[in-house]
Formats: structure tokens, sequence, C-alpha cells
């Protein structure tokens, strides 16, 4: 009776082993087990404040299943504040928005080589033996490294001398 027992423990133990074995092609560091069931909260927009016109006699006509004034528009928003024309879609069509971008000079092989140093990251971080088995997230710590102190970057361009009035004072 005590052999059986015995043979279910390293049955299991086998098992586990064997999952977390599994080799992938592109290893990933969110084990979050994310379902596509809820909203994506990067792709939640805050809409514009209406507003009233002086006149309601001005209003434009409506226009069904067209798109409301108080939508937001990210890329034409991006494309004025850098310069370049809000109707056009960003790239060649638009010269003022690339032209203002790529000002400082730009790599053509950029993304390649982004996602390949990515990768290369992603292979040698997929986590210690149980965090892999037991789904842990792994993607903060390798990537801790490459974060930002944005505390310490703010008040390197104020020592700089660069006024920041967008960024709230240091919490005490």
């Amino acid at each position: 009776m005590p052999y059986r027992h015995l043979s279910f423990a390293a049955l299991a133990v086998s098992a586990m082993a064997l999952a977390g074995c599994a080799d992938r092609e592109a290893p990933i560091l969110m084990h979050a087990a994310a379902s596509s069931d809820g909203p994506d909260e990067f792709s939640i927009v805050p809409t514009r404040p209406l507003s009233m016109p002086p006149n309601l006699s001005e209003l434009p006509p409506p226009t069904p299943g067209g798109r409301n004034r108080v939508d937001p528009e990210p890329r034409a928003d991006v494309a004025r504040a850098l310069g370049g024309d809000p109707g056009a879609t960003a790239g060649p069509a638009d010269p003022g928005l690339v032209a203002h971008a790529s000002r400082f000079g730009r790599d053509s092989g950029i993304r390649e080589q982004l996602a390949a140093e990515d990768l290369e990251i992603r292979r040698r971080n997929r986590g210690r033996l149980l965090e892999r088995w037991f789904a842990v997230n792994v993607y903060h710590n390798a990537y801790r490294n490459m974060w930002l102190d944005k505390h310490a970057e703010q008040d390197r361009w104020r020592r700089a001398g660069i006024e920041t009035p967008a960024a709230p004072p240091r919490a005490q």
C-alpha cells in the first residue's frame, strides 16, 4: 500500500518536470495566462470633453455611422503635436512628421534589431524552474536593469536648467 502513494508522487513529480522542460521557439515573459474575454486596458482612451457651441444653428448636420467629434484621434493628435498634417497618415505621406521625428537621424533596421535583442533577453530570462512551473510573471525581473528612474531623470533635467512645469514635485 505505501508503494502506491510513492508511485503516485513519482508520477506527479515527473509530469511537473516534463511540463517545465517545454521549449518554445519564442519564449514569453508574461506568464499571466491572460484571456481575450476582458477589455484591453491599453485600448481604453478617454473622450474629449463636451463643449457647447456659441450658436446652436452652426452645428454641422449629423452623420449617421460617422465619427463623433469628441472621439479621440491619437494619431492625428501626435501628428499635430509634431508639426505634421493630421489628415495624412503617419509615414511617407506626411513629410513634416517624418522630418521632425527623424531630425536627429534614424536607423532603418531598428525594429529588427530591437526584436532580436528582445528575443535574446527573453531566452536568457525565462525564469527559474519553479517560476515556470507555477506560471510566475518574470517580466519585471528580466527588464529591471532597463527601467528609467523618473525622479532621477527629472532631477537631472532640472539641474541642467530645463523647466519641467508639467511634472509633479517629488513626493516627500
